[in-house]
């Protein structure tokens, strides 16, 4: 039915347009052009028209009506027709009408058909607009944002309704997308969302774009205290094109969005051949880290993944996620405590393994102040055990996971791992293969990590608890960690250290006021004191490391001072009274440093 008013439409614009172009041609009807020639005009032209637009498909539902592609088939139309008519009248001529009324007819024609396309347009987008949605303002007026706004402004239900544009290209300013303005630039964008009354912001970059998203999140906060504005995001660009994603899916901005730049561009796959065929074992594999390095490289077809911890549970969750069968009945599950040195050397013997990558650890740091031999036993002693365990037979590659803690320690935790670089690097100079470290910071989703412990203390109400207004950390995600430390087998030199680019640190305070603003009332933040042993900014790199080489676009590698283990035991005798003086001793002993480290600073 549809496609009749359509074309009844258009032949009416023709009449009209027949009429007009007359008059405009002759100045009056009838003399000198007969009335009644006008209509076999018109009728000729009515059949020139409809059999043109009928063989090009205007008339046949291949376009939506008033899309750009129907107006071009339309212009299209309108011209053929006209060229029939101007045809009929040279060949024929018993008509009484110059060609030019048919020439003149079809673009006065043409423009009242497309005004009547452009009214059923403002009318149709009117009944679907979702006026009663939240008020929103767009953060990115790009290819992105004009297709978000399309699709909001055509959907009745959409969530949001879309009032401005904020961008920072200069050469979008006061430009008008889809009816909407671009009003501002990110840095003002609590002053545009209050401006037209927004209640929401957008970010319409449906990519992996975080420094958006960070410039978004330190835009508000310089704003003033806590704002009203909810913050959503598109759907990643995988999502989008893999999982038929839509505004359905738009979604809150999480604390992982917050980390402030985009996942290292490192393909893995590159050093496949480093793992396909060989005999792989990861330590601490029912852990966060050491699970994610588990479920990487089992996409490299190693002829054997050893995966070993001591905690049962966490074997059985990797090896759910990895097969989905979860059934502990292969012999590549290493129930092991790194501790018991002589079981150590008979399981590394028995697997024979060629690469090792160490993730066990005690990482807690005011547990670890309060425990320090502890610390002592599970971080020092049992990587040298596994060290030795690895010398001995051969492994290729030997990868021990540290953390930023390690640069320039001020606590048990960074004592013991900065221990560990420097034991890895000097087996690293007696044993055949590939011995290094990788350094990073906090892993957002990790177990016992910050936003486990915020989302526990949202769950039971509040309050949140930050131990300094200004302090901040570096993060990635498990999955970046993972990638990078595995990367890390193709790019470092033996006896180096690998530093993860982590782009800027986070304040803390800024991620505890999404999680209080998510909650209806909003919750309090308790501000507790630094622990002991904690810093208020970590750093990647500590003051004695000045030789920093990029060995890759986002990692870094600095060499690592050799430390005999035994030099280690002369200190702490029989390994029961290690204090954190003690370790500090231990980790700066041979570099110059004064002896009474106890007591005074590292210079």
């Amino acid at each position: 039915m549809l496609p009749v008013v359509h074309a009844t439409a258009d032949i009416g614009c023709w009449i009209g347009a027949v009429v007009v172009a007359a008059l405009l041609r002759y100045g009056r009807i009838p003399a000198p052009v007969p009335a009644v020639d006008l209509i076999p005009l018109i009728g000729i032209t009515a059949v020139a028209h409809l059999s043109v637009g009928y063989g090009i498909g205007l008339y046949r539902r291949r376009w939506q009506y008033g899309s750009f592609e129907e107006v071009v088939a339309l212009a299209a139309s309108f011209a053929g027709a006209a060229a029939l008519v101007i045809a009929y009248l040279t060949a024929f001529g018993h008509l009484s009408i110059s060609r030019t009324v048919p020439a003149i007819g079809a673009g006065a024609a043409l423009l009242a058909a497309l005004a009547g396309r452009s009214v059923w347009r403002v009318i149709q987008a009117r009944s679907v607009r979702p006026d009663n949605a939240n008020r929103a303002v767009i953060v990115g007026a790009g290819e992105g944002g004009s297709r978000l706004v399309q699709a909001l402004l055509a959907n009745p239900d959409a969530p949001f309704l879309p009032v401005a544009f904020v961008d920072d290209d200069p050469t979008k300013a006061h430009l008008r997308i889809q009816g909407v303005p671009v009003a501002g630039t990110i840095a003002t964008l609590t002053a545009v969302a209050k401006r037209y009354r927004a209640s929401a912001v957008v970010i319409a970059t449906p990519s992996t774009a975080r420094h958006v998203t960070r410039a978004v999140d330190l835009a508000l906060t310089a704003s003033g205290a806590d704002h009203p504005l909810g913050v959503h995001t598109m759907p990643s660009l995988h999502e989008l094109l893999g999982n038929g994603a839509n505004i359905a899916t738009l979604r809150p901005v999480n604390e992982g969005d917050l980390i402030g730049r985009d996942p290292a561009p490192v393909d893995v796959s590159e050093i496949a051949h480093h793992f396909t065929d060989k005999v792989v074992a990861v330590t601490g594999a029912g852990g966060s880290i050491g699970s994610e390095l588990c479920r990487q490289l089992a996409q490299f077809a190693p002829q054997r993944l050893v995966m070993i911890d001591r905690d049962e549970s966490g074997l059985h969750a990797t090896q759910l996620s990895i097969d989905g069968r979860g059934m502990l009945d292969s012999s590549d599950l290493v129930l092991l405590d790194l501790r018991d040195h002589a079981r150590v050397s008979a399981v590394l013997g028995e697997i024979r393994p060629d690469v090792i990558f160490h993730a066990a650890a005690l990482k807690h740091l005011p547990l670890l102040e309060a425990h320090p031999t502890e610390a002592w036993k599970t971080n020092v002693e049992a990587t040298h055990y596994l060290l030795a365990a690895a010398a001995h037979l051969d492994v290729s590659v030997f990868v021990n996971v540290s953390t930023d803690k390690a640069a320039d320690p001020s606590s048990v935790l960074g004592y013991t791992k900065r221990l560990t670089e420097r034991l890895t690097a000097d087996t690293g100079s007696r044993a055949n293969g590939k011995f290094l470290s990788v350094r990073f910071g906090n892993v957002l989703g990790s177990r016992g990590s910050l936003l486990t412990a915020f989302e526990h203390q949202v769950a039971k109400g509040g309050p949140i608890t930050v131990t300094h207004p200004d302090v901040e950390r570096y993060f990635m995600t498990v999955e970046e960690a993972a990638r990078l430390t595995i990367f890390g087998v193709a790019v470092g030199d033996p006896g180096s250290i690998l530093v993860l680019d982590m782009g800027e640190p986070v304040r803390i305070y800024n991620v505890a006021r999404k999680f209080a603003q998510r909650h209806d009332p909003p919750l309090d933040i308790t501000i507790t004191g630094l622990r002991s042993g904690e810093k208020l900014t970590e750093v990647l790199f500590s003051d004695d490391e000045t030789e920093i080489h990029r060995v890759h676009p986002v990692i870094s590698q600095v060499p690592a001072p050799p430390l005999d283990f035994a030099t280690c035991c002369e200190a702490t005798a029989d390994g029961t009274l290690i204090d954190a003086g003690t370790l500090r001793d231990l980790i700066y002993r041979g570099l110059g440093v004064r002896d009474d480290l106890t007591t005074h600073p590292k210079p």
